[in-house]
Order: structure tokens, then C-alpha cells, then sequence
């Protein structure tokens, strides 16, 4: 088992993504209200910044990983106009809305949806120019293979730009963080999505994720030839950007 495996996973593999695709999917229609309201609108200011990273490289091609409701493929559309953007997604209740955002956005002819695996891509070998993914791979049952797989569908030179949540690790925030994430995030996600497990999950899945120099290790583990992280907001958000 991977070292995410050992924290939060007691499944198998196919049984974890049976459980996260039927949790998402729960919590599809209020997720985008909830993310906005518990980061306090933070969460856009990281995708922002986490895009920007990109900016230099003009990607044409771009696979946003844990697309979601497409919020991070929406943006990179926005602000690097690639010519062909794909948000791929485990959940089809959450790219359901993506759909409609794009779609009324006018931005169906650069982005497009499709329900992957993100541990086994059917995509060739080399064929994105960028690969993003913003607060959704602390969900993969199998991080090293997920980031294989960004890797593999990469082409020689193409960038990675990730955003996950993380556990700030200095004091007073650490502790602030810590209190907020086990009472504030659980309740409240729990009155707005009517789910009784999926943001006490989101807690488990934060807490356990590799971070800093431990997440940039496994990033070059997993062929990637740079990689680099950022902390953002007291360590709430860290940024990660990698080159094949």
C-alpha cells in the first residue's frame, strides 16, 4: 500500500473508487456553493495562482485531472486559452454540472468531459501539453499511480500545476486549522450537502496527504524530472508544479 493508502484507505482499489464516485456524485448539486463558502472564497485565488504557473508555457492541449464542476478547467481556459482543454472525472453527477457551466460559459468548443479513470488514463502516451489538478487527488485510492499516469499522458517538456489542501504546519494556525477542520467544516458541510460522511472524509483525506518536500520526493519518484511546491494562506493551500 502507498503511504495515503495506510492513512485513510481500508478498501481495495476499485472499492475506493466505487465509494468516492458515489459520495461525490451525493454531493454534486451544493459543492460549488460549499467549497466557496468553508475557503471563505479563498479557493479561487489559489486556482488562480496555480494556473498562473502554466502561464509561460502557452500549453495548447491541457488534461484537468479531478475535474469535478470543472471550476479549475473553466479558469485555465479562461486565462490560458489552450485549444483543446479535457476535464476528466470519476463522477458523472459532478461533471453533470460542469457541463452546464461550460455550456453556459460558450466555452464547449475548447472544453470537453470525460468519465476516466485516473489511475488507468485512456489516453496515449504524450499527448497533453499540461496536466492540472486542483483539490481532488487526495482522493486517488493509489497516489503513485495516479501521478504515473500524469506523467505517462505528458508530453517530454509538458508541465504539471496541482492545488490540493494541506495542514498548515505552524503555530497559531496549525491548531486553528486543526479545531476548524474537525467541527466547523463537518457540521456545516453536513447542513448544506445532507451528507453525513462526505466532509468528515474531506478532513481524513487533508490530514493524511503528503506534503511539501514529501509530496515534491514522490512527484520525482514518479519520473517527473523538477517539482517544486508553494504554501499558500498560512499553509492552507500548497501549490506543486513539476516538469516531465
Amino acid at each position: 500500500m502507498t503511504y495515503q493508502q495506510e492513512k485513510i484507505n481500508p478498501y481495495h482499489e476499485g472499492e475506493k473508487a466505487a465509494q468516492v464516485e458515489a459520495m461525490f456524485d451525493n454531493i454534486a448539486p451544493t459543492y460549488d456553493q460549499l467549497n466557496h463558502r468553508l475557503s471563505w472564497d479563498i479557493d479561487r485565488g489559489w486556482r488562480k495562482k496555480a494556473i498562473r504557473q502554466l502561464e509561460p508555457f502557452h500549453p495548447q492541449t491541457m488534461l484537468d485531472i479531478a475535474t469535478g464542476t470543472g471550476d479549475f478547467a473553466i479558469l485555465s481556459a479562461q486565462m490560458l486559452q489552450p485549444k483543446k482543454l479535457i476535464g476528466a472525472d470519476i463522477s458523472e453527477g459532478m461533471m453533470a454540472v460542469g457541463r452546464e457551466k461550460v455550456k453556459r460559459l460558450g466555452l464547449q468548443e475548447t472544453i470537453s468531459f470525460a468519465k476516466e479513470d485516473c489511475l488507468a488514463l485512456s489516453y496515449p502516451d504524450e499527448s497533453f501539453d499540461a496536466v492540472t489538478a486542483a483539490f481532488g487527488i487526495r482522493n486517488f485510492a493509489d497516489l503513485d499511480k495516479g501521478l504515473k499516469e500524469m506523467w505517462r499522458v505528458l508530453k517530454k517538456g509538458g508541465h504539471l500545476s496541482i492545488a490540493e489542501l494541506t495542514t498548515p504546519v505552524s503555530f497559531p494556525m496549525k491548531q486553528l486549522f486543526h479545531i476548524y477542520s474537525h467541527t466547523v467544516l463537518p457540521v456545516y458541510g453536513r447542513l448544506i450537502s445532507k451528507d453525513t460522511s462526505a466532509y468528515s472524509y474531506l478532513t481524513k483525506t487533508i490530514e493524511a496527504f503528503p506534503q511539501g518536500e514529501r509530496m515534491t520526493e514522490i512527484l520525482h519518484k514518479a519520473g517527473f524530472s523538477e517539482a517544486s511546491f508553494r504554501r499558500l494562506t498560512f499553509g492552507i493551500c500548497t501549490i506543486y508544479f513539476a516538469t516531465k
